[in-house]
């Protein structure tokens, strides 16, 4: 189990990977400034700094196995969760107005309108698959 949460937060970590490097890519980050983007880069940046330290400390534990990291990991991943869920809300509404942007407004379109939704989702699905299998393996559920 601790090595398919192990494969399951790789893979959600690529999809993150890239949509943040779309993001950027698209100048979310001078947007924020503008007021053009709807997700503030300390939200974005953190939910990466947390589930990247998460996943090293999840590496750790597999290698060690001591619970205490298998916990410490799904502590990180906690807070990842709630400010993937704030990117989501506030990027809900952006993908909503894809359809009504004026044709030649790219300027005015928020970086992360770009983002494809078939990412997002798997992204999102395969975020809540990586907790729930650290959750399991913590509980001890399935074996280490």
């Amino acid at each position: 189990m601790d090595i398919a949460a192990l494969i399951a937060w790789v893979v959600t970590a690529l999809g993150g990977f890239y949509l943040l490097g779309t993001w950027i890519q698209r100048g979310g980050i001078r947007q924020q400034q503008s007021g053009t983007s709807h997700l503030p880069p300390p939200v974005i940046f953190g939910h990466f700094a947390l589930a990247a330290i998460g996943l090293v400390v999840w590496i750790v534990y597999v290698v060690a196995d001591k619970d205490a990291l298998a916990w410490t990991a799904f502590g990180l991943l906690l807070p990842v969760a709630l400010l993937g869920f704030a990117m989501l809300a506030r990027w809900i509404p952006v993908h909503r107005e894809r359809a009504a942007a004026a044709p030649g407004a790219e300027g005015a379109v928020p970086a992360e309108r770009h983002f494809p939704v078939a990412v997002v989702v798997a992204h999102g699905l395969l975020a809540v698959v990586t907790l729930v299998l650290v959750l399991l393996t913590a509980l001890g559920i399935g074996g280490s």
